[in-house]
């Protein structure tokens, strides 16, 4: 078994190591139930030695000295006394607790501290405040059901409400005159400028839980029109020209797309084998000393795999560079993550700011330019990427990946790409991401003319 501390307690130990502690508590049942036949085999000799001995006494005591008056009866007195009662002290002072104490001593070294059980229940604090959860939900383990309309990523609960707004809009359109309409869209205009300044007056955590429900979601039927799914090669790339992938735009700004099937069932499962011994607390670059530390905003636990390590990280490696088209040597590992119930990463960038120059310093590679995510789990329910400032949510879907830039071309810092990892609500979230920098990209995404270009 492997230890589950978390370092902090912040959340419920990942699943990995939730596993290992049932088969740790399983381990301790069985040598519980060998303690209790030994025990029980113990009074069983004992309840026969009182029942022979109770039999026998009460006939002697009946007659003493007749009884006493045969030999061997008096023998057998003697012996008894000098040498049987003495077994049956060594008896019931036996102690059959040996193997199970030696074995709990030694699996109690893996058990959860009380700073992990505390951590633990601030998940589930995080879990009832983020989902709108009341305490007896939380207790009974009624959890909403994935399949809710406000579960989290709920794809057909959008489309339901796209389909309803078109038909709103269609509605409205044939019902109103055309001399009503300049007077229409003026209203819409300064409905929407309002709309759109009350959500950006709503507080970052609130639009990050409201999001993590499915709630808030800011994607208006005319601009899903503008999103389209096709099959991509990349300007003709070779290794896609006679197998080109399917690609789907999940939103238009910050520019967001996902890869449908782009990760085998056999690389996902090759990736977390090669994550699981590894997999430790994980960790965010500190914008003051560009070194990696823990922070308690990002909840889960994470290892890095290098391309040499096995083909399989390397020929990803080379697929995320064939289907971006940037230079991978520059990138940083492929980082695994393994998300347990109430795992989690808090809004963030993923970029260095102007005022967190040493951000990346000690990699010598630039900003980060890009992300891509790779989703190797399906959720049961939460775990979404979730984009609070645009209202913006990418549900985790087994096998496909999702890309976006964090810098315009300029090499600015794109703003509305800061996004966050929603609590696992039911179920387990593995994730691998590469993030991508600037050196290398010269000729391949050239610098634009303007800022936000």
């Amino acid at each position: 078994p492997k230890s589950v501390q978390t370092g902090k307690g912040n959340g419920i130990p990942q699943s990995l190591a939730m596993t290992d502690l049932l088969y740790t508590e399983k381990d301790l049942v069985t040598s519980l139930k060998d303690y209790i036949r030994a025990e029980e085999n113990k009074l069983e000799q004992v309840k026969r030695w009182a029942d022979r001995l109770d039999s026998l006494t009460s006939t002697a005591t009946q007659d003493p000295e007749g009884f006493l008056g045969h030999p061997v009866n008096a023998f057998k007195l003697m012996k008894r006394l000098n040498t049987e009662w003495g077994n049956l002290e060594s008896l019931v002072l036996s102690d059959t607790t040996d193997g199970f104490i030696s074995n709990l001593t030694i699996q109690r070294k893996y058990f959860p501290t009380e700073e992990d059980q505390t951590g633990a229940a601030k998940a589930l604090l995080r879990l009832q405040d983020t989902y709108n959860l009341d305490a007896n939900t939380i207790s009974t383990g009624d959890l909403p059901d994935p399949e809710h309309q406000r579960a989290n990523g709920n794809q057909k609960y959008f489309e339901f409400q796209l389909e309803k707004q078109e038909k709103q809009d269609e509605t409205a359109e044939k019902e109103t005159q055309q001399q009503d309409r300049e007077k229409r869209d003026t209203t819409q205009k300064k409905k929407k400028k309002q709309s759109q300044k009350s959500f950006s007056l709503i507080p970052e955590r609130k639009k990050y839980e409201m999001l993590c429900r499915g709630e808030g979601v800011r994607m208006t039927s005319r601009r899903q029109s503008r999103l389209f799914c096709r099959y991509y090669d990349n300007k003709h790339n070779p290794r896609f020209v006679l197998a080109p992938v399917k690609q789907q735009d999940e939103w238009d700004r910050p520019y967001i797309v996902r890869y449908i099937d782009i990760i085998s069932e056999a690389e996902m499962e090759k990736i977390k084998q090669l994550a699981k011994p590894r997999l430790r607390r994980a960790t965010v670059h500190d914008p003051q000393t560009g070194k990696l530390t823990t922070a308690h905003y990002r909840v889960s636990k994470s290892a890095w795999l290098t391309a040499y390590e096995d083909p399989v990280v390397e020929k990803i490696n080379q697929r995320i560079e064939d289907l971006t088209g940037l230079e991978m040597d520059t990138a940083e590992e492929l980082q695994v993550a393994n998300y347990g119930v109430g795992g989690q990463y808090e809004p963030h960038f993923d970029f260095g700011r102007k005022d967190e120059p040493d951000a990346f310093k000690e990699l010598g590679t630039g900003n980060r330019i890009a992300t891509w995510l790779f989703y190797m789990s399906d959720v049961s329910a939460g775990g979404a990427t979730v984009f609070p400032d645009v209202g913006a949510s990418v549900g985790p879907q087994k096998g496909t990946a999702v890309f976006w830039y964090n810098l315009f071309a300029s090499g600015e810092g794109d703003y509305s790409t800061r996004h966050a990892a929603c609590p696992v609500l039911v179920g387990n979230k593995w994730v691998s991401n590469k993030w991508i920098h600037e050196r290398g990209q010269e000729w391949r995404r050239p610098c634009g003319l303007s800022e936000n270009e």
